[in-house]
């Protein structure tokens, strides 16, 4: 692992697959986020590595990694196969804690789109221990039946123009039963494309990030 805490690629070896990862773990680093994408997306996502670099500016530790294979990734109903999305990002905490650079460390989980579901799931589950969630223009609806065993510390962002996202993720905030919080970027759609829209994002994920990976 490098000093400075740049990402690293590395094999995710898991006991039915392994995934390509990057991982960085600035030095004195607290807390590591894992990014789960969304459909369609993957570890070289623009939008998360862009995020990834403002938490990483932050101190915290990133893994973005393949939540398929390339194999896998060519059947597209394995995209929206949010059950195995969930497996392979629950296997792939584990495998992270048992890796002496990331050992120790609280993790949080970053999700975007059909991703953010996974990463519900995922929290969800107590064996993950997940010590926080943030969710890009999340489709939480895909994990509406698990958020009452979410008890994480769980922050929504969702474009203000993102009409039926919006409107999934207000139902879904009102039915968390663990500390919450939707923040809604005003004008922005579910790609958060405009100027400053994407800025947005990342400093209100590494404020809570920052405030609850301790």
């Amino acid at each position: 692992m490098p000093a400075d805490g740049s990402p690293t690629v590395t094999d995710i070896e898991l006991p039915d697959a392994t995934l390509e990862g990057e991982l960085a773990v600035p030095e004195g680093s607290n807390g590591l986020v894992v990014f789960a994408h969304g459909s369609g997306s993957s570890r070289h996502s623009p939008r998360n590595n862009f995020v990834a670099e403002r938490l990483r500016e932050r101190g915290l530790g990133t893994l973005l990694f393949d939540l398929l294979t390339e194999r896998e990734d060519r059947d597209r109903e394995n995209r929206f196969d949010v059950p195995l999305l969930t497996d392979r990002l629950v296997a792939t905490t584990e495998w992270l804690r048992e890796r002496p650079e990331s050992g120790g460390r609280a993790v949080g989980y970053f999700g975007a789109s059909t991703g953010a579901a996974a990463a519900l799931r995922g929290a969800a589950r107590p064996e993950t221990e997940i010590g926080a969630v943030v969710s890009r223009g999340g489709r939480v609806d895909l994990a509406a039946e698990v958020v009452d065993d979410v008890r994480a510390p769980t922050l929504l962002i969702v474009g203000g123009e993102d009409e039926s996202v919006l409107q999934v993720n207000r139902e879904v905030s009102d039915a968390l039963a663990c500390e919450r919080d939707l923040r809604i970027v005003e004008g922005a759609g579910h790609l958060f494309e405009g100027e400053g829209e994407l800025e947005a994002v990342a400093d209100r994920a590494a404020d809570w990030f920052a405030t609850h990976l301790e």
